[in-house]
């Protein structure tokens, strides 16, 4: 944030010394304690440090310590709610893994991605001044936008226009995609090597420091929050989960919900395939102009058809498990996804692409029959090197598929109706 920036964030609020001196952190994080169990449990976690150094405040890691940064002048000038509301964003960066996954470039349009993100999901009068609300004009004061040029009004009108044409409940990716569109935008984030100077009022808290990990660190810190977050959860269902809304809360489980080794299975399952790609890479020698154009290397890629079990007797709640272990194949791999019960849908089928979240919801409910998903495989053999069958188990032995691997996945205390093939590979989850 720049020193432009922040000084209009504190011309907004004129905080007694008194008030500064008398703010206490501590008692809003035990309102917590009672109120939100889940944000509760990851905040007890960090360490927190009071700075000047940030403006507002801020999550970092710092020596593999996760810490909430905080500057005492600008909590003291927020209201109970909006001390809240910039606790729960903070916990939502890491939730989200805003702080342990690479920032998109230009970092400024990544930074404000992420914030409209989370702020989608808290209530409004819990953000502090200048949170990113899609649907809602960012609005400053008339002494804020004195100190600005002609070309930073333009600049600031332009995006908070787009941002109020903004529906509200999208991925950071979603909204980055946007933002990038708009030409102002472009034009802010390319000053000062990417990172931009942003506008006054636009973000209320800092995301310095997410880029600074090694790619070690980085993997050890995710791993770390996401235990974190498992622990979170499970301290909500015992206890309750306060504001976090059903949607979130089965965001939430999709994202530790992790039961199956997806990488060791597409290794032992998959293995190398014809099916590959070439790209440059400066590690490998051009044989032909060497010294002039970057050699390139294979990049072998598993082609896999998804086969999901939505007939009558599949609950819910195993759908949503089934779901959940899906998203989290989709960080290794693409795949085609088709849903079945009687039958092979294919009006529903689509490519589930790396790191997407699509919007998928329950469409069948009839009987179920292996023999049709297996027919369907073996017809789009050259299509496919592997297909997984993601059900309860509860149908007649389907015909072999010769040529063609295949995987079962039972949900929680389900079985196979039948003997599987000794060349299939089946999986139960816990």
């Amino acid at each position: 944030m720049s020193s432009k920036t922040n000084n209009n964030i504190y011309k907004t609020r004129q905080v007694a010394e008194s008030q500064i001196k008398n703010f206490s952190l501590t008692k809003s994080l035990v309102d917590f304690l009672w109120s939100e169990p889940f944000y509760s449990r990851i905040l007890r976690s960090l360490s927190k440090v009071e700075t000047t150094n940030i403006p507002t405040a801020g999550v970092a890691t710092v020596n593999d310590e996760i810490t909430l940064w905080w500057n005492r002048k600008f909590l003291a000038g927020l209201t109970n709610k909006q001390v809240k509301g910039l606790l729960k964003h903070e916990c939502l960066h890491l939730v989200f893994g805003h702080t342990t996954e690479r920032r998109k470039e230009p970092h400024l349009i990544w930074n404000y991605a992420t914030d409209l993100a989370i702020n989608s999901t808290i209530p409004e009068d819990e953000l502090p001044e200048g949170g990113l609300i899609p649907g809602k004009q960012v609005l400053i004061d008339e002494d804020q936008k004195a100190n600005m040029s002609n070309e930073e009004i333009k600049t600031y009108e332009s995006i908070s226009n787009l941002i109020a044409s903004l529906p509200r409940n999208k991925t950071s990716e979603y909204y980055f995609e946007k933002l990038s569109q708009n030409e102002e935008m472009q034009k802010m984030a390319k000053c000062e090597g990417g990172e931009g100077a942003g506008l006054p009022g636009f973000g209320f808290d800092d995301h310095e420091g997410w880029d600074e990990l090694s790619d070690e660190e980085r993997e050890l810190v995710a791993a770390k929050v996401k235990e974190l977050v498992k622990d979170a959860a499970g301290e909500a269902n015992s206890r309750n989960w306060g504001s976090v809304s059903s949607s979130m809360r089965s965001e939430i489980m999709k994202m530790i919900s992790n039961e199956i080794n997806w990488e060791s299975l597409l290794k032992r399952f998959c293995g190398f395939t014809k099916r590959d790609e070439r790209r440059s890479s400066i590690r490998k020698l051009n044989r032909k102009y060497p010294g002039i154009h970057p050699g390139s290397k294979k990049i072998y890629k598993p082609s896999i058809a998804i086969y999901i079990d939505e007939s009558g007797s599949v609950r819910d709640s195993e759908l949503e498990k089934f779901f959940a272990e899906l998203d989290n194949l989709s960080n290794k791999t693409d795949f085609y996804l088709y849903k079945f019960d009687h039958g092979v849908d294919e009006k529903s089928s689509f490519l589930w692409k790396k790191r997407s979240r699509p919007n998928i919801q329950r469409t069948l409910t009839g009987g179920t029959c292996f023999s049709k998903v297996t027919e369907h495989a073996l017809k789009n053999k050259k299509k496919f090197d592997a297909y997984i069958v993601l059900t309860d188990g509860g149908a007649p032995k389907p015909p072999v598929s010769p040529g063609l691997k295949r995987c079962w996945v039972l949900a929680k205390n389900c079985n196979l109706a039948f003997d599987a093939d000794d060349t299939d590979i089946v999986i139960k989850m816990k």
